[in-house]
C-alpha cells in the first residue's frame, strides 16, 4: 500500500489483518451481555457488606477480594463496548451498547459506594492488627494507607452514593462534546496538492497541515477552524458544563481547588504543576529562535500558525508504509532488549492494532484494553513518518500495561497518568535516536532533527500552554467568572502569543483551537505530557548510555503498576521529579537541538 491517504471507504474493505481483534476479549455480544449481567448481580451481592467491612482482618479482604473482581468484569465489559463504538461512531447498536455499559458501570459504582467511608472508620491501630490476623490483607496495604490519606476528603456512606449516583449526568459533557466532535461535525471540501478534492476531517487534518503547499495548509486551516467557530458557544457550554463538574466535586470533597483535588489523586504536589510553567516561561527565547528558523527555513515573509506542522526541509520525503513502519519500530526499540521485543512482536503478530481510517472511525490515536484482555491500539495510520511515531507511541502504553497486568494484581494493575507518557515517549525518543544514527542523508539528519525539535514543541511547551490555559480558565470560574466564547478565545490566542513570540503571525483562527482538545475534559491530565516527556528523555538516555542495568530498571519500572505512588515509581526508575531538573534538562536539550539546527540551515 504505496498511498499515504489510506482511507476505507467501508470497514468491511479494510484486510483482517489490519483490524483489532475484539473477538479475542467477547466471541459476541450474547457473552459480553453474559459478564454485564454477572457483574451487576455481584454488586447487588455485595450490598451484604454494608456496615460490616471493618468488622475483622477477615470480613475487610473478602471485601475487597469481591469488590476487585467486580471491577475486573466490569471494566472488561465497559473497555469492549467503547472501543465497539469507536470502529464506527455513528452505529446506533454500538451507541447502545456504551450506553449500557456506562449505565451499569454507574449503578455498581453506587452499590459500592460504602466500601471507602467504611474503611474510613478503621483506625490505623486496629488495621495493623487486620494485618497481622489475615497475612493475605498485606496486599492491600498501599491501597489502604492512600485511601486513610485522603481521609478529610471523603464523604458520608449517604453523601458518597449520591454522588455516584450523579455519575451518568456528571459525565454528559464529556458525552456530548465527543459525539459533536467526532459523530456530527463536518468539515468542508478542499483541493489537496494535486488538485483532487478531499473532505477534511479529524485524522487526515494534521497530514493536511504538513503538506509541502502552502495553499494546502491555509485551506485545511481555515476550513477547520471556521467549521468550529460556527460551534463556538456549543463547545463553551460543553466545556463549561464539565469545569463546573469538577468544581463542584472539589469543594464536596473540601478542597480548595479543582486542581488539588486532582492532583491529589496521585498525590502530587500542586508546585510540579507550577514549577512546569515556571520552567517554561524561562525558556520562552529557544521556541521564539526556533520560530525565527521556521520562517528562515521556509522562505516565508510572515510565518503563520498554518505553517507550525510541514517539514522545513525541502525535498525531503518518508513514506513509509505500515509494514515497513513495524520493522523500523522493532530497530529502533532494540536497545530495550529481548524481552521488550517480544512482547512488541505479539503486538503486532496478533491483531493489537487497529490500523487504518474508516467513515465514523474514532479519530486519533489510543492505548486500551482491560485486565483480561490484550491492550489494544486504535490508530489512524497515513504512510507518514508521524503515524510510524503514532503507532511506537501507542505501543508504548501497551507494553506498560502489558508488563503492569501481568506482574500486578489488578488492584495496582493500573498506573497512574502521572507516568503514563512515560513508556510512549521514550519509545518515541529511543526510535528517532536510531533514525538519527542511520540515516546518513544530511538532508533527512534534518528533517528527523526537525521532527525530534516539533516533539518537544507539541509535548512539552504546546502541552504546558494546554496546562496554562486549564490552570486560568479553571481559576477564573472559581473566582466567580463567567465563561463565554470571547473569553476563552481572547485567553487562548494571547497564550499562542505569549508562547510563540514575535516570529510568527498568531492567526485570529487559532483563537478557537481550545474547542477540538479532547483532553480539556479530562480535568487537569495534558501537563504530565510534558513532565513526562521530560521524564522519558531522561530515561532514554540513561538507557542510551548505561545499557543493561538502566534497561533493568526501567523494565522494573513498567512492571511497577501503582504499586507505589507515582512519584516514588520514577525516582526508582531514576528520575525525580519533585524537582525541576528533568524539566529543565530536557529544556537544555531542546536549546542545543535549536542551535545545531540554526548551524545546519
Amino acid at each position: 500500500m504505496k498511498d499515504e491517504k489510506i482511507i476505507f471507504k467501508k470497514r468491511e474493505d479494510i484486510p483482517v489483518e489490519y483490524t483489532w481483534d475484539l473477538k479475542s476479549m467477547y466471541k459476541d455480544e450474547k457473552e459480553w451481555e453474559e459478564d454485564l449481567k454477572v457483574a451487576v448481580k455481584k454488586a447487588e451481592e455485595f450490598l451484604n457488606y454494608r456496615g460490616k467491612i471493618g468488622e475483622s482482618g477477615e470480613t475487610l479482604f473478602s471485601a475487597l477480594r469481591d469488590r476487585d473482581k467486580i471491577y475486573r468484569i466490569i471494566s472488561k465489559v465497559y473497555s469492549y463496548a467503547s472501543m465497539k463504538l469507536d470502529e464506527d461512531t455513528r452505529v446506533g447498536e454500538s451507541q447502545a451498547l456504551l450506553d449500557k455499559a456506562l449505565r451499569a458501570y454507574v449503578q455498581i459504582e453506587e452499590r459500592l459506594s460504602f466500601v471507602v467511608p467504611e474503611i474510613l472508620q478503621i483506625d490505623r491501630e486496629t488495621l495493623e492488627a487486620y494485618y497481622e490476623e489475615k497475612e493475605e490483607l498485606k496486599l492491600y496495604k498501599h491501597h489502604l494507607d492512600d485511601i486513610l490519606r485522603q481521609k478529610s476528603h471523603v464523604l458520608s456512606a449517604k453523601e458518597e452514593k449520591l454522588l455516584a449516583q450523579m455519575g451518568e449526568i456528571a459525565n454528559s459533557p464529556q458525552q456530548i462534546y465527543s459525539m459533536l466532535n467526532n459523530a456530527d461535525i463536518k468539515f468542508p471540501t478542499i483541493k489537496d496538492e494535486e488538485g483532487n478534492k478531499i473532505e477534511i476531517t479529524q485524522s487526515n487534518f494534521i497530514p493536511l497541515m504538513e503538506s509541502k503547499n502552502r495553499n494546502v495548509r491555509k485551506a485545511a486551516f481555515e476550513g477547520l477552524y471556521h467549521t468550529y467557530e460556527n460551534f463556538k458557544n456549543t463547545y463553551t457550554q460543553t466545556l463549561n458544563g464539565n469545569i463546573k463538574k469538577n468544581i463542584f466535586n472539589a469543594k464536596v470533597r473540601n478542597y480548595n481547588s479543582s486542581i488539588e483535588a486532582s492532583l491529589d489523586r496521585n498525590n502530587i504536589p500542586i508546585s510540579v504543576y507550577e514549577n512546569l510553567i515556571n520552567s517554561i516561561h524561562n525558556n520562552l527565547n529557544s521556541m521564539y529562535k526556533y520560530m525565527d528558523i521556521r520562517k528562515r527555513a521556509l522562505g516565508v515573509d510572515e510565518l503563520h500558525m498554518y505553517d507550525l506542522y510541514t517539514p522545513i526541509v525541502k525535498d525531503v520525503e518518508f513514506n513509509v508504509p505500515y509494514e515497513e513502519g513495524k520493522q523500523l519500530i522493532l530497530k529502533g526499540l532494540h536497545p530495550l532488549g529481548e524481552e521488550y521485543l517480544n512482547v512488541v512482536k505479539e503486538g503486532f503478530e496478533n491483531r493489537w492494532i487497529d490500523v487504518y481510517e474508516n467513515p465514523g472511525k474514532r479519530s486519533g490515536a489510543y492505548s486500551g484494553g482491560a485486565y483480561d484482555s490484550n491492550p489494544y491500539i486504535l490508530t489512524n495510520y497515513h504512510n507518514t513518518l508521524d503515524s510510524v511515531f503514532t503507532v511506537a507511541h501507542e505501543m508504548g502504553h501497551s507494553i506498560h500495561s502489558y508488563f503492569s497486568k501481568k506482574n500486578q494484581p489488578f488492584i495496582y494493575a493500573g498506573y497512574s497518568i502521572f507516568v503514563a507518557e512515560v513508556a510512549s515517549t521514550a519509545n518515541e525518543a529511543l526510535l528517532l535516536d536510531y533514525m538519527l544514527k542511520n540515516i546518513e542523508d544530511d538532508e533527512k539528519k534534518l528533517y528527523l532533527l526537525n521532527h525530534y525539535l516539533e516533539q518537544f514543541r507539541t509535548t512539552v511547551y504546546r502541552q504546558t500552554m494546554f496546562a496554562e490555559f486549564e490552570k486560568i480558565i479553571y481559576e477564573y470560574v472559581e473566582n466567580g467568572g463567567a465563561l463565554t466564547a470571547d473569553y476563552l478565545c481572547d485567553t487562548y490566542k494571547k497564550l499562542n502569543e505569549k508562547y510563540y513570540g514575535p516570529n510568527i503571525v498568531v492567526d485570529d483562527e487559532i483563537a478557537i483551537e481550545w474547542a477540538r482538545i479532547p483532553h480539556f475534559y479530562y480535568n487537569y491530565y495534558v501537563f504530565q505530557y510534558a513532565t513526562g516527556f521530560s521524564a522519558a528523555i531522561s530515561i532514554s538516555q540513561q538507557i542510551l548510555e548505561e545499557g543493561e542495568v538502566a534497561v533493568k530498571r526501567y523494565i522494573n519500572f513498567l512492571k511497577s503498576g501503582s504499586s507505589d505512588y507515582p512519584i516514588n515509581v520514577l525516582k526508582a526508575a531514576g528520575v525525580d521529579m519533585t524537582t525541576e531538573e528533568p524539566v529543565n534538562s530536557a529544556l537544555e536539550v531542546f536549546g542545543k537541538l535549536v542551535d545545531e539546527m540554526d548551524r545546519l540551515i
